[in-house]
């Protein structure tokens, strides 16, 4: 995964990945001027930048580029957080605490997207016991880090 996105490119991009069209330069500018005082030069480097890096394809229109993102904003998420779990020495115990991190919409958000990718019930590969059994050794784990990591507190990471 590229590295993640530095502030400015992290603004010039979701005005990119929220227009979902291509942009011009003096499009992200006017709309980054309403925030903050920026050069055109700046904003021309940082999606040349970005171009460069591949987050970005262009298309000359006249003596000027139109850019326009090559993935979206989840996908991006989404290489972020795979890329920060795969660095866990506990992968279990880092999902159960990201878990415990997250909102009941979030939690609900993520309900529904296991049973997308899962599919209808009858094509799934594990039975119900195995995944929960997985679900509870996992959080085990992660209560069992959780405590060694603060041995004064009652739930240590689950508990959260």
């Amino acid at each position: 995964m590229p590295r993640p996105l530095g502030e400015l490119e992290d603004a010039v991009m979701t005005r990119v990945w929220k227009w979902n069209r291509p942009v011009t330069v003096r499009e992200v500018l006017e709309d980054l001027q309403q925030e903050r005082s920026i050069a055109y030069t700046t904003v021309m480097t940082v999606l040349d930048n970005l171009h460069q890096k591949g987050w970005v394809r262009r298309e000359a229109e006249g003596r000027a580029y139109r850019y326009e993102a090559v993935s979206t904003r989840a996908a991006y998420a989404a290489a972020l957080m795979n890329d920060a779990w795969s660095q866990s020495d506990n992968p279990a115990a880092a999902l159960v605490a990201f878990f415990g991190m997250m909102s009941e919409e979030q939690r609900q958000a993520l309900r529904d997207a296991v049973r997308i990718v899962q599919g209808p019930e009858e094509t799934r590969e594990a039975p119900e016991a195995r995944q929960q059994e997985a679900a509870e050794a996992g959080q085990q784990e992660a209560v069992e880090a959780g405590q060694e990591e603060n041995p004064g507190s009652a739930g240590g990471a689950a508990g959260r």
